[in-house]
Parts: structure tokens; C-alpha cells; sequence
């Protein structure tokens, strides 16, 4: 699977920091505007999640609840275990970067694509993702007090600046989302240019803070190399867990779909700007583990939703869309997903911007 552009956008704009570092007063105005940006990005968020499909798939409430532990318990756990790596495998730097991507919550667009291919529970992974996302703004922030501590730049004001940065935006799109909500529908394209603009800038401010500091001269191709190494087990541990773990909690072959590809990975959109929220001028190697893992987790989930899709179980079966029209997806456990029929998960679909038939944006 080739790099997926934004990747390639990402790293671009780290080669930019590293050249060319805002510093002193231009560190400043990148700084406001980063602030800025990424409380615009959390007032986006907030106007575009829809409360009527949130409430349709607290009826499959045994698989969200799946998911959130895999997120928010599982994943965290790892990170822990992944503390006796340190400083063997991993500095102390890189290893808060790793333990932060383990607390973000997990990915939208292309849980549900990776879904869909697979032949999987498609509204199930929607819901399961907005849950994720929606719970990730409170859970993440203080899951981070509670393991990271003092560590990486992290203190208790970071928990101000997150309610004040992420939680009040958020909260106002909400609000305002019934007078704007249609606007924003309409011009979706043009507004994920700037849900992507504002992580670059994000990126951006975060990297050359780091390069001021001097913190690069940390980081070795050995260690990054250990890195992936590391995060490797890490995506293929919790592979194996939600695949098989869904399995022995009896949940049907398209609702362990949904568990798989949501509740295994990590969202680049929520955890970088958080990031820069909770680290500061540490942001910088605190982003770089959940930037190589995001990567990773879309290129091996690309090989295995299209495995999925041509297993022999899934031999026969209609897509997901279509089994939705009947009243709702059911897999052979008897599990259901949310009701509402073809035309809802397809409009879902469209609302948050997943590209189904091709490879997901990496901005979520």
C-alpha cells in the first residue's frame, strides 16, 4: 500500500520545522495561531457529529463498550507493560510519546472504510467511532494527568487548557450546530482543508520548538528504527485482542469487524492537537510515535479488511449497506446494529467525510 499523501504532507511540514524553526517572534505568532487553529478544529468537530446516529447505536451498547476498553484500557495497559522497554529500546522522551498515542482515542473515516470493505457492521463502526472521539476530549486529558504526571511538560493546567481549548469549542459547534450543521454539510470539502491546514500548523509550531530546544539531537535512526519495532507488537497485539477477544465475548463476524478496526487504532486528527495542548514544547517527540503508527495501522488494516472481504464466510453475503436496509445489520451472533436502512448509514457515511470505496483520509 503506498504512503498515503497527508503522510507525506506531514512529514513534509517536519523537514519544513527542521530548516526552518519559527523562533522568537515568529514563534509567537505560530504559537497563537496554533492555538487558535486548533480550537477552531474542536468547534468543527463538535458542529458536525450527529446526535441522532450517537443515540440510534446506544442500542448496541455491548459493542461500544468493547470498543471504549480496547481504547481507553487495553491500549493504556500496553503503554505501561511498554515502560521495561525504557531505556533499553526506548528513551524517556519517546517512551511518553508512545504511552500518549495509547490514551487518544480511536480513529471515524477510516474505521468505518476499512469496515465497509471488510463486509463488516458499517453503522457500528460510526457510532463506535464518534463515541470514541466524543469521549476522548474528557478521557484522554485525564488519563494523561494520571499516568504522565509531571512528565514531558504535562501539568495540571494542561487540564484548564484542554476545557478551554478543546472542551468549550467542542461544546459551542454543538450548540450551534443546528443553525450551521447544513453549512457545514455543504461545505465539507472545503473545511477538511482546514481541518488538515490546522494540524500541519500544529505540527509545524510543535517540531520547531523541538528543533530550538535542541531535543532532535535525542533521537537516533537506531531508536527510531526500535520505535517501529515496538510499535509493531504494540498494533499486532491489539489486533489479536479485539479480533479474537470479540470472538470469545460471542460477538458475530460483522460486529468483530467493527470491534477490529476500531478499537486497534489510534486518531492522528484528536491526538496531535491534544498533544500540543498537553505537552507544549515537548509536543514535539510526544506527536512522533502516534505519527509512525498512524501509518503503520493504515497500511496492515488495508491488508487486512481486503483478507476479510475475501474470506469464505463472507461468501454471499450483501454489503453492509444493503443488510442495513433490511432494519439493521446482524451478524450470525444475532448481535444487531443501529436500524435506519441503507440510505441513513450511506448519508452517516457521507456526513463524516469516509471515502468507503477507497483508501481512508489520514485525518482522522
Amino acid at each position: 500500500m503506498p504512503v498515503d499523501p497527508y503522510i507525506l504532507l506531514l512529514l513534509g511540514t517536519v523537514g519544513l520545522a527542521a530548516l526552518f524553526p519559527a523562533s522568537g517572534t515568529a514563534a509567537d505568532v505560530a504559537s497563537g495561531a496554533s492555538t487558535a487553529a486548533i480550537a477552531f478544529l474542536f468547534f468543527l468537530y463538535g458542529a458536525r457529529l450527529s446526535t441522532r446516529e450517537a443515540l440510534d447505536g446506544l442500542k448496541h451498547w455491548r459493542l461500544h463498550g468493547t470498543v471504549l476498553i480496547c481504547t481507553f484500557v487495553a491500549f493504556p495497559l500496553l503503554g505501561l507493560a511498554a515502560r521495561g522497554l525504557e531505556p533499553a529500546l526506548l528513551t524517556h522522551d519517546l517512551y511518553l510519546g508512545l504511552l500518549f498515542l495509547t490514551l487518544v482515542p480511536s480513529t471515524i473515516q477510516s474505521s468505518i472504510a476499512f469496515t465497509s470493505i471488510a463486509r463488516g457492521n458499517v453503522p457500528a463502526a460510526i457510532c463506535a467511532g464518534s463515541f470514541s472521539s466524543l469521549a476522548g476530549i474528557v478521557v484522554t486529558p485525564l488519563l494523561a494527568a494520571l499516568l504522565l504526571g509531571g512528565s514531558g511538560g504535562f501539568s495540571a493546567d494542561a487540564l484548564v487548557r484542554i476545557v478551554l481549548q478543546l472542551l468549550v469549542p467542542f461544546l459551542a459547534g454543538q450548540l450551534l450546530r443546528p443553525w450551521i450543521g447544513a453549512f457545514i454539510t455543504r461545505h465539507r470539502k472545503v473545511l477538511g482543508y482546514v481541518d488538515r491546514g490546522s494540524i500541519l500548523l500544529v505540527v509545524y509550531t510543535a517540531f520547531s520548538e523541538g528543533m530550538v530546544q535542541g531535543i532532535w539531537s535525542q533521537v537516533s535512526a537506531v531508536r527510531l528504527a526500535e520505535l517501529l519495532l515496538v510499535e509493531a507488537l504494540l498494533l499486532a497485539a491489539m489486533l489479536l485482542l479485539t479480533w479474537y477477544g470479540s470472538k470469545a465475548l460471542r460477538f458475530g463476524r460483522e460486529d468483530r469487524i467493527a470491534i477490529q478496526f476500531a478499537g486497534s487504532k489510534k486518531s492522528l486528527a484528536s491526538g496531535l492537537p491534544m498533544a500540543g495542548v498537553l505537552f507544549g514544547a515537548h509536543a514535539s517527540l510526544a506527536v512522533l510515535p502516534l505519527m509512525l503508527f498512524h501509518q503503520m495501522q493504515l497500511m496492515v488494516c488495508a491488508v487486512i479488511a481486503r483478507r476479510r472481504a475475501r474470506d469464505p464466510e463472507a461468501g454471499g453475503r450483501t454489503g453492509p449497506d444493503e443488510r442495513a436496509g433490511t432494519g439493521g445489520t446482524t451478524g450470525p451472533g444475532g448481535t444487531a446494529g443501529p436500524p435506519g436502512g441503507a440510505a441513513r448509514a450511506t448519508e452517516t457515511l457521507r456526513s463524516t467525510g469516509a471515502r468507503v470505496s477507497s483508501a481512508p483520509s489520514t485525518a482522522r
